[in-house]
């Protein structure tokens, strides 16, 4: 399956304005072949927009939640996108799985936040393991901070994840994770990993790019710069299968050692 990144900031504070670049950025993705397009961290509405991470907030099933519907139905390929989720008096920072004809798939609420900005303005999820089959690979998800905790890549290797899907917000100094961590992680567990970033200066943060997609064999098969970018990757069901076997991690594990972990 062809997998579009795009690392963008979009337009911060503004749904509309962002549900038109997903949108133009679709109509690219479809054409280049892709089946799936992935957008950072909060993408719909911005990050550092402070107090408006609560005002824009909209339930799972909202109004832009059904217009991004409508855009991967349009163009024909699925979209995972980062957003602010409402639920009752609770907000918290999400990504959503929409497939091709439309509808929702898979929902997860980050579990790990960073900072005290995330913390002032997000609960934390309690699922740790959010999955959805997609054109042949099962797909999780995760979001940025999450993927820095070894636990949360382990449980989706053995929950069977192809596809790592993580939407980020990465931020100056923290380069080495985009950079070093990404290929390990889709190393050691065995699957490819999409960490998908945002760019530029928005509010304190400066946002680092370096997008990429990470293989089994850890290699990154697509890897953007600091600005805006849409990059392409492949993700070989029979490459991974061949990986998987080659590579014991998985089989050679001795869980009965590691209750000290917990």
């Amino acid at each position: 399956m062809r997998t579009a990144l795009l690392q963008s900031s979009g337009r911060p504070g503004s749904v509309a304005e962002n549900l038109k670049v997903l949108d133009e950025a679709a109509g690219r993705a479809a054409a280049a072949g892709a089946g799936l397009l992935i957008t950072p961290e909060m993408f719909l509405t911005g990050y550092a927009i402070g107090d408006g991470i609560a005002r824009l907030a909209e339930p799972a099933d909202g109004d832009s939640a059904d217009a991004v519907a409508e855009i991967a139905s349009r163009h024909g390929l699925a979209l995972a996108y980062g957003y602010p989720e409402r639920d009752g008096e609770t907000v918290y920072n999400s990504a959503q799985l929409i497939c091709a004809d439309g509808t929702r798939q898979a929902n997860y609420r980050k579990t790990h936040l960073f900072g005290c900005f995330e913390r002032d303005h997000f609960t934390p999820g309690e699922r740790q393991v959010v999955q959805a089959e997609l054109n042949g690979l099962r797909v999780g998800i995760l979001i940025c901070y999450d993927v820095e905790f070894p636990e949360n890549v382990r449980a989706h290797a053995l929950a069977g994840t192809d596809l790592l899907v993580v939407p980020t917000a990465q931020m100056h100094p923290y380069q080495f994770v985009a950079e070093s961590m990404i290929p390990v992680r889709a190393f050691e567990n065995q699957m490819y990993v999409a960490y998908v970033n945002r760019a530029g200066r928005e509010g304190e943060f400066e946002f680092i790019g370096l997008s990429a997609l990470a293989g089994p064999d850890g290699v990154a098969r697509a890897r953007a710069g600091r600005g805006e970018e849409l990059v392409f990757a492949d993700t070989d069901p029979a490459f991974l299968a061949a990986a998987r076997e080659a590579n014991p991690y998985l089989q050679d594990r001795r869980p009965g050692l590691y209750g000290s972990l917990v």
